[in-house]
């Protein structure tokens, strides 16, 4: 099925089998392949993608921050991306997008600065691994031993696989000691994020998520905190202790694939509503805005 599909690969489009770099190119070597995971949904008027400029610009700037040039315009790409998602002929699932140094290399420094560019496109069920009826609907959670990287070692904001070893090893934890995501604190012992996910807080009524400055600037996490703000909920974003899990009355992770996701267990505390009040107010206003049918965050959607 995905040896059938096309991708998009520097400035063409290839059979999916047929996009290969060698395993001596420095982004395989070094890591330092940026990259983007984003949904398209199916609407009335077609499929459509969300928030395909926030996207872009974060993908602009993970280049920027590691002094890598782009090939393209971002209007090019982003054109390149809706011809890839009509070509599909999917209605609804996701793309990667990759920014990467094909040129073989012995050294860390990468040969040139101008990268290479490709997408990817493929269904939910391939991104789960699994239908989307047997997909959790909540998850357990624990505190890993890991901390978050700290924004005085690496370009945090940069969205480069190298630095996701971070969330790949705290991940690896939580599943050693039984649970199904993992919590990062940050160097300073403060709540920070999941793995690969930003994590929300609600209590008394507030929504609460880690500041930014040593987490991603998540494009689902900025969307949450915009939508809560037009349905009268209270935002709140600062420095978390780990005590706040204790304290929450309910908690969920975000991301790109679950935009909300449920967390029905932290460490040894068992949460007795899942999902709480809030949470399905929020995960049902985020559905009704990616489907198309929510008249004041259509201009999120670009159509296919």
């Amino acid at each position: 099925m995905l040896n059938e599909r096309e991708v998009y690969f520097n400035g063409e489009y290839r059979r999916w089998d047929k996009a290969n770099v060698h395993i001596m190119s420095h982004s395989f070597g070094r890591g330092s392949a940026i990259f983007e995971v984003i949904g398209f949904h199916d609407t009335p008027d077609g499929p459509a993608v969300f928030r395909l400029d926030e996207y872009l610009s974060r993908f602009w700037k993970s280049a920027s921050l590691l002094e890598m040039e782009p090939p393209l315009t971002q209007g090019a790409l982003q054109e390149a991306i809706l011809t890839l998602v009509k070509r599909s002929g999917m209605k609804s699932g996701f793309f990667k997008l990759y920014g990467f140094y094909p040129e073989i290399s012995f050294k860390i420094l990468p040969p040139q600065r101008k990268f290479q560019v490709a997408v990817c496109p493929f269904s939910a069920e391939e991104a789960l691994g699994q239908p989307l009826e047997s997909a959790p609907r909540s998850v357990t959670a624990f505190v890993s031993r890991w901390r978050r990287l700290d924004p005085q070692t690496v370009p945090i904001e940069a969205k480069v696989a190298a630095n996701y070893v971070n969330g790949m090893v705290a991940r690896m934890e939580s599943r050693e000691k039984g649970f199904d995501y993992a919590i990062l604190l940050d160097t300073q012992g403060f709540i920070a994020e999941g793995g690969t996910e930003s994590l929300f807080l609600v209590h008394k009524g507030r929504l609460m998520t880690s500041a930014l400055g040593t987490v991603l600037q998540s494009i689902t996490r900025k969307t949450l905190l915009e939508v809560a703000g037009t349905m009268g909920i209270e935002t709140v974003t600062g420095l978390l202790n780990p005590g706040a899990l204790d304290e929450a009355d309910e908690l969920f992770f975000s991301g790109t694939s679950a935009k909300l996701l449920p967390v029905r267990q932290v460490g040894d505390r068992i949460l007795n509503e899942v999902p709480g009040p809030l949470t399905r107010r929020l995960s049902e206003r985020m559905a009704a805005i990616t489907s198309g049918r929510d008249d004041q965050f259509r201009h999120w959607l670009f159509p296919a």
